[in-house]
């Protein structure tokens, strides 16, 4: 079987095609194997994430932050060029130490989707080396442009083209973390082939970006908290995805030892 990157480069020779349907019926049906499962574990830890996040506003502000007023004149605040610097650092940073944990959904997906059994502890499967290094600077890069982009757009008085370039950073690093995942690459290299893999064929791969991200937010519709049982699809949509172009291998490699082998130019 050809490596994944040879297979890049015969995408950007050749470009590729991908059937709607079929793409968005897979993404579908393997939803509906991770919906539940995924969900439960979802609500678990934005439990802890939302108790944890309480607790460090209340250390450091004190009571007056759990306050309507407080909150009110936070989200008004015009930040200093420095505390944009310090913001545009710290959202990147958990960019990158939450996109393992994202990835997992996608490594619950390939899970489901082959009839093998998964735990919670699928979750953290890439919170380990040499996952970690290779998503974290995959998430990273991405996030550190695109929010420094925006917020030196946005404090120019331009409201909505910040997040204009934080979408379209979005949607250009679509396949990037599958890339590592299930394509052995390095970071820089899974970007860089997004990037090709994206312009190949831009309008569908634009369609499943947005059909994944707006089937995610159905949750919205009547109780919020019921995002927390579709989110997930999105990963099953980038999953399906993903699957459609390079298809899975019948025997897995062993990533520690193959991530990284290959070179793109």
């Amino acid at each position: 079987m050809k490596s994944t990157l040879n297979q890049i480069e015969d995408i950007k020779k050749n470009g590729f095609s991908l059937d709607f349907a079929t793409v968005f019926n897979h993404a579908f049906e393997n939803y509906k194997k991770i919906a539940l499962y995924s969900g439960l574990i979802i609500l678990v830890f934005s439990i802890i994430a939302a108790v944890a996040f309480m607790g460090i506003m209340f250390a450091y502000f004190g009571a007056e932050a759990m306050t309507k007023d407080f909150i009110e004149n936070f989200e008004n605040q015009q930040f200093t060029s420095i505390q944009l610097v310090i913001q545009t650092v710290a959202v990147s940073m958990v960019a990158g130490i939450t996109a393992p944990f994202g990835a997992g959904f996608l490594k619950m997906a390939d899970s489901a989707d082959k009839d093998i059994e998964f735990n919670v502890s699928t979750i953290f499967t890439y919170y380990k080396a040499p996952y970690f290094a290779q998503i974290f600077v995959a998430a990273f890069i991405p996030a550190i442009l695109g929010t420094a982009i925006a917020n030196l757009i946005e404090s120019s008085g331009i409201v909505f083209v910040g997040n204009i370039i934080s979408f379209m950073v979005s949607y250009f690093m679509y396949l990037s973390i599958p890339l590592i995942v299930f394509g052995n690459l390095k970071a820089m290299d899974a970007i860089k082939s997004s990037i090709i893999i994206v312009t190949k064929n831009p309008l569908n791969i634009f369609a499943f970006f947005i059909i994944g991200f707006l089937g995610s937010m159905v949750g919205f519709i009547g109780c919020c908290v019921g995002i927390i049982f579709t989110v997930v699809f999105n990963s099953s949509m980038i999953y399906a995805t993903y699957f459609a172009i390079f298809g899975t291998q019948s025997e897995e490699e062993d990533s520690i030892d193959s991530i990284g082998k290959y070179n793109v130019d």
